[in-house]
């Protein structure tokens, strides 16, 4: 490949496209990596790797195909503690649930949430012998450990997140937004990087899958639920940002969004309120990173 002229070259963004596409980017030449589910139409007849080749072919060169940007080493490492991260996270739910089965099968309730399950667990198995055999206490204390291991993996990935987040201008910026912080602040800057692929913040918060679903025919707009398109791990993290705000509202006005809120709360469900306003946040954080500015509640609030 560096023997030929400099020229466009297609990819699929697979695993391992993102190095190779630095490789070739290095060389001097135009890389291009499309989602599979854009070249899929393209294929023509059975898949072979000839058919598939010219699909890629044809698609890259489509003016309005709209291509994964390049991540850099940096943004792929970043990614990595996140995906490792979240699948613990996933682990640790797991285990937590399965504990809190095992009790109630033997007559049991706990309160929910892990805070009061780790709080009633030494008690438990301590003194309520009557239900619980031995077998089922051994059982219940090895999944404890998993429990307490689980944790500290995930507090040391969380360090080194926090760690790379403060060392990153557009991680800084983007943590002063209110419900966002070091774990979605930094998972925005490993999946986009600094936002140059979106035009404008509804496309960003399009992208997300933060808007209706739209069914439209015969001149008729039909809107749905939530698209939920593209990253599910950073919508989740801006839903739940957004969920912890509608909790305080005695803090709204000074977030700059205050009267928006106020209005909308009047008119929508709670869970409708917690989707828009992390369509809210997304674009302003993908304003906030692409034009490297601050935060200024008083620009958001005269917005409003």
């Amino acid at each position: 490949v560096a023997n030929l002229p400099i020229c466009l070259i297609g990819l699929e963004a697979c695993a391992g496209a993102h190095h190779v596409g630095r490789q070739l980017a290095a060389l001097g030449h135009d890389v291009r990596l499309l989602p599979a589910q854009y070249v899929k139409p393209f294929l023509k007849g059975h898949k072979n790797d000839y058919r598939d080749a010219e699909a890629i072919a044809e698609a890259a060169q489509r003016p309005t195909m709209r291509p994964v940007p390049l991540k850099s080493a940096e943004q792929l490492d970043l990614q990595a503690l996140h995906r490792v991260r979240s699948r613990l996270v996933g682990q640790r739910t797991a285990v937590i649930n399965q504990i809190r089965g095992f009790l109630l099968e033997c007559g049991i309730p706990v309160r929910q949430g892990p805070a009061g399950l780790r709080e009633a667990l030494p008690t438990l198995l301590s003194h309520r012998t009557d239900v619980l055999s031995p077998r089922m206490i051994h059982l219940i204390e090895d999944l404890a450990g998993d429990w307490r291991r689980l944790d500290e993996r995930i507090e040391t990935l969380t360090r080194d997140i926090t760690a790379v987040a403060r060392q990153d201008a557009g991680c800084q910026r983007l943590m002063g937004i209110p419900g966002v912080g070091v774990i979605t602040a930094s998972a925005m800057v490993a999946a986009i990087g600094t936002g140059a692929a979106f035009g404008k913040g509804r496309d960003f918060a399009a992208w997300l899958g933060l808007v209706p679903k739209q069914i439209s025919t015969g001149g008729r707009t039909i809107l749905g639920g939530l698209s939920k398109r593209g990253n599910r791990y950073l919508r989740t993290l801006f839903v739940g940002g957004a969920q912890v705000l509608l909790q305080r509202p005695g803090h709204w006005d000074g977030h700059g969004f205050g009267r928006w809120l106020a209005a909308a709360g009047a008119r929508l469900h709670r869970n409708v309120l917690a989707a828009a306003l992390a369509n809210k946040l997304a674009r302003i954080a993908w304003s906030v990173l692409s034009r490297e500015n601050g935060y200024n509640p008083e620009y958001v609030a005269r917005m409003s």
